[in-house]
């Protein structure tokens, strides 16, 4: 049990040096700067549009459009990291079904292209 805590320590030590670093560079924003906010920056601002008096405002298509395809590609770096991980131990058969995995990808981000869908006009 002792050296299975010993095996985490050097990350908790990374979290409190990262929660450390991140209170210092907060607590420093309000000692440094004078926080003197207005009209405009207490505003809501989403997406380069004022706020909207109903919230059942219609949006354009594009912007769904461009979340699920940010999803799709996400998805695929989250598979990559374990996969070169593990890349050693699955061998051929592994490396092939990822190679597979990644032209099945690349054909729908040229068909997506060619269809126009990452154009903004």
């Amino acid at each position: 049990m002792d050296q299975l805590l010993a095996d985490y320590l050097p990350i908790l030590i990374f979290l409190g040096i990262a929660v450390a670093i991140a209170g210092i560079a907060i607590g420093a924003s309000y000692v440094i700067v004078p926080q003197k906010p207005d009209v405009e920056k207490t505003s809501a601002y989403e997406c380069g549009f004022d706020a909207f008096d109903d919230a059942r405002h219609k949006f354009d298509v594009r912007f769904y459009l461009v979340a699920i395809l940010f999803i799709i590609f996400d998805l695929e770096v989250a598979f990559l990291f374990p996969w070169a991980i593990t890349l050693g131990k699955i061998g051929a058969f592994g490396f092939w079904s990822m190679m597979v995995f990644l032209a099945i990808l690349t054909i729908g981000f040229i068909y997506e292209w060619r269809k126009g869908a990452l154009e903004w006009e």
